[in-house]
């Protein structure tokens, strides 16, 4: 089977995940992986479907639009390219990094900038900003992939002198430590 890439964004409301699975049902697709969430009222999705071998994309992302549109949302299909064999994965180890502190511009560009020259990938990120000075209000969450083959000790270092430019406060820890900690 083909696999296909769907996004689907707009204004949240009940029923959008059983819209869009009753389509993919309906033409025998098959979910198989799924991201969503909410970010101020509008509904954000991605997801990963196997369609059947003769399954057209542009009829897919048409039957969804049609489904969709009247719910306000709109709808990106992309095939997944299964010609492409995927990178070895880098060896890494999964860390968790977590900045509070006053809501300014680039304090994503900062830190993600610092994550991109050493090569760290960001798995998951969730960023909250509620604005004023209250760090509480402002917080990024970064799930991150940290490659075995880079120092450590320097990324954290110039990690932390990113985050005291920008006003921020940040924690970092293997994610088995932090899902131990954060389990209670």
């Amino acid at each position: 089977m083909d696999k296909v890439v769907i996004s689907i964004l707009g204004t949240d409301r009940p029923g959008i995940v059983a819209a869009v699975s009753d389509v993919l049902m309906t033409r025998q697709c098959n979910v198989e992986d799924v991201s969503q969430t909410i970010l101020q009222r509008e509904f954000v999705g991605i997801l990963i479907a196997s369609v059947p071998e003769n399954a057209q994309p542009e009829s897919l992302r048409e039957k969804l639009a049609r489904a969709l549109d009247p719910l306000g949302l709109s709808v990106l299909l992309k095939p997944l390219a299964a010609d492409k064999a995927p990178s070895p994965p880098v060896e890494s180890e999964p860390f968790v990094i977590v900045t509070t502190g006053p809501d300014r511009l680039g304090l994503v560009a900062g830190i993600t900038g610092v994550m991109a020259r050493f090569s760290v990938n960001i798995t998951q990120l969730k960023a909250a900003f509620r604005g004023g000075d209250d760090p509480r209000r402002n917080t990024m969450i970064y799930e991150v992939d940290v490659p075995l083959s880079i120092d450590r000790g320097t990324f954290m270092s110039e990690l932390r002198r990113k985050a005291d430019e920008l006003g921020l406060e940040l924690t970092a820890q293997h994610r088995d430590i932090f899902e131990t900690i954060h389990r209670i």
